[in-house]
């Protein structure tokens, strides 16, 4: 009997490390290179990311004996995936990652910090999170219009998963394209073994502001606030300030060799803390105990991935990343413009962010905030009403 009431945990662990990382350790790779990374060093902040928040996760859920879970930002990797070039190259990125790292401990040490984030209307967030998305979930479109034969088994894997196995849709339309690639290219034995490539960081304003501070909110408003309320669901509490104290500090610690963001897991948190890891919720710690052990062995594995990523043909891993991140991109639509006190600052946000503008060497993400936050007040302080039309009204007269 004690066998079996570990079986259940153990496998649920296995099955949200193996979910979350294959879900989208593309959107890391793809955020990690598009910010200046070479291979190896994206390489190395994905094996990182995954020993980081093993750790973290070992720690957590030993000590307090709940299914605490960590991941890495996958929003933020997305924002890194729009991020233009950044003044001072891969270095400053670096040295942004670790002013991440120093933000979210600062967060748990003084609450005022916290209450700032929490200022920023929820909306906007959510409207910032869409824009940085849109750009990438166009990806499985443009790809299947100039590869169809190569993007085509992706995307029809994915739908029929969709509607069979939804949990599994990702992960399977990635392995499509993984088992492409190795038909298709020729990947040498010498990328496949684990990498860890050092990089002494630097700073400059442009990247603290344009990456750290864009990170540093879209990962506590898309990750570390709804994972605590996903674990609140089933009945547990969180340790707030510990788990930001352990996440930030295994971000700043992570981000020399190319770690961006470790945070509380929130989609795949549900797979550890909920009935799928047994009926004693009194056991289920042991799930998490499970996914850390199984994200150390898929950090063996994150080098000869990321080799694959590389030699695929263009188009084909940017098509599953897209696929990845529908879901989230839906989900932010629906919250940046469900009030319709908040729609037109919110889209104004959405559009700033999508333009992928730098301005003043500051990436538009941080603009798309500004911008947002400009209208919201104007708009408040005139007092122009923000009523819903009644459904008949026409919206213009043009």
């Amino acid at each position: 009997m004690a066998a079996q009431t570990t079986h259940g945990p153990v496998m649920a662990g296995v099955v949200t490390a193996v979910v979350g990382f294959s879900s989208s350790f593309v959107v890391v790779f793809a955020g990690l290179t598009a910010v200046g990374a070479t291979p190896d060093q994206a390489a190395s902040g994905l094996l990182t990311l995954c020993v980081t928040q093993s750790l973290g996760m070992l720690w957590l859920s030993l000590r307090h004996r709940i299914p605490v879970t960590l991941a890495w930002s996958t929003p933020g990797a997305a924002l890194l995936a729009s991020t233009a070039g950044v003044t001072g190259g891969w270095p400053a990125v670096v040295g942004a990652f670790v002013a991440t790292g120093v933000l979210i401990v600062l967060t748990a040490l003084i609450p005022r910090i916290g209450d700032l984030v929490a200022a920023i209307p929820h909306s906007l967030a959510r409207a910032m999170l869409a824009g940085v998305l849109l750009p990438l979930c166009l990806a499985p479109v443009t790809a299947l219009v100039d590869a169809p034969w190569v993007i085509a088994p992706v995307i029809l894997t994915w739908l029929v998963l969709l509607r069979l196995a939804p949990r599994w849709a990702v992960p399977g339309a990635l392995a499509v394209a993984l088992g492409t690639v190795l038909a298709t290219a020729h990947i040498g034995a010498g990328a496949l073994a684990p990498t860890v490539a050092w990089t002494t960081p630097s700073w400059s304003w442009s990247a603290l502001i344009g990456v750290a501070l864009p990170l540093y909110v879209v990962t506590m408003a898309s990750q570390n606030v709804p994972g605590v309320a996903v674990m609140s669901g089933f009945g547990y509490t969180v340790p707030w300030r510990e788990s930001l104290t352990v996440t930030g500090i295994g971000t700043i610690v992570g981000a020399p060799t190319g770690a961006h963001a470790i945070n509380l897991a929130a989609i795949s948190a549900a797979l550890a803390a909920g009935p799928d890891a047994g009926p004693d919720r009194s056991r289920r710690w042991i799930a998490a105990v499970s996914a850390s052990v199984t994200y150390l062995v898929l950090a063996v594995a994150s080098s000869a991935l990321a080799a694959m990523v590389v030699a695929a043909e263009d188009g084909l891993m940017q098509a599953a990343a897209g696929l990845a991140l529908l879901g989230t991109l839906g989900a932010a639509l629906a919250e940046a413009l469900a009030d319709p006190a908040e729609r037109e600052s919110a889209a104004a946000t959405l559009v700033v962010a999508a333009s992928g503008v730098t301005v003043l060497g500051i990436g538009a993400a941080f603009w798309a905030l500004v911008v947002g936050l400009l209208i919201r007040a104007f708009l408040q302080r005139s007092g122009i009403s923000r009523k819903p039309r009644h459904p008949d009204t026409p919206a213009s007269s043009t």
